[in-house]
């Protein structure tokens, strides 16, 4: 059944995102209304993580934030979609980098980094990166469990040269490029939930005890390497910027938690600034800090 279903969403997709992205739009106003209006998507974990994100804002600020946030969501599915017969040249159109210089820098050096990125604007289309960077990228990422879908993203996401990693596994992909000296530009999704059980360290997130992942901090520990952020910004409608910022030009005898909360500040600056972006439908604080006794 998993592999009937994903051969009929395969050549749906295949067929529809034939269209040119301003008609495939057309299709993401009526999906708006659709997620929004008719099933509801997630509508109640929404409007309580904005309620416990942003204490300090109205009834109808929130409001307004969570219908931008689903204006958005529909566009990030149709663009998502639309990635399947998204040209290098339209690529290079929709998607632009700025800052390069401090890559280029950095490579100059043979300096290995690591990137960070939340789950922000558009995450799915920059696959040029290898192109723009020219590193060894890898991304870093949790295997789905419906293995058709999983090549499917994974077979869009390597189309230029990234390699993709799933996240038990990156310490070895990252020593072994270092054994043959090619240095390795690592991206790390900063924003994704630990399982109950991998929880090791807790923050304060968007006002709320959040449980975060430290392994890109404990790596770049480890290994003395660069940490940079990928801030995406939304220029305009199916427009991107990648925004490369510097947050470490060396990271070693620098502890995971420190760097993690780094990164985690930067994430936080940037959702508040425009938090319609952000992708609030995750159960993200579905985990509880424990209670310390005494």
């Amino acid at each position: 059944m998993a592999a009937i279903g994903y051969y009929l969403f395969y050549g749906l997709n295949w067929i529809l995102t034939l269209l040119p992205l301003p008609v495939l739009y057309i299709f993401s106003d009526f999906l708006y209304l659709v997620l929004y209006y008719v099933v509801s998507y997630r509508r109640n974990v929404v409007a309580i993580n904005l309620k416990n994100s942003f204490p300090e804002k109205t009834d109808k600020e929130l409001k307004s934030i969570e219908k931008k946030f689903y204006r958005h969501l529909a566009d990030l599915i149709i663009e998502t979609f639309k990635a399947t017969h998204m040209t290098k040249a339209n690529q290079k159109k929709r998607f632009t980098y700025s800052n390069l210089e401090i890559i280029d820098k950095l490579r100059e050096e043979k300096r290995d980094i690591i990137a960070i990125v939340g789950h922000y604007n558009n995450w799915e289309w920059p696959t040029l990166l290898p192109y723009y960077l020219k590193y060894k990228t890898i991304i870093i990422y949790k295997p789905l469990q419906n293995k058709y879908f999983n090549n499917f993203v994974n077979n869009h996401r390597s189309e230029y040269g990234m390699v993709l990693t799933p996240t038990s596994q990156v310490i070895r992909e990252i020593i072994n490029y270092r054994k043959n000296d090619v240095n390795t530009l690592s991206v790390f999704i900063s924003d994704q939930i630990p399982a109950k059980g991998d929880i090791k360290f807790w923050t304060t997130f968007l006002n709320q005890d959040t449980a975060v992942f430290t392994g890109a901090g404990k790596i770049a520990s480890k290994y003395d390497m660069a940490i940079v952020f990928f801030h995406v910004q939304k220029v305009k409608r199916g427009h991107y910027n990648l925004d490369i910022e510097l947050l470490y030009d060396h990271t070693a005898g620098i502890s995971e938690e420190v760097i993690t909360e780094t990164h985690v500040r930067r994430l936080e600056e940037i959702i508040r600034e425009k938090p319609e972006y952000w992708i609030w439908s995750h159960r993200r604080w579905k985990h509880k800090k424990p209670v310390e006794n005494g």
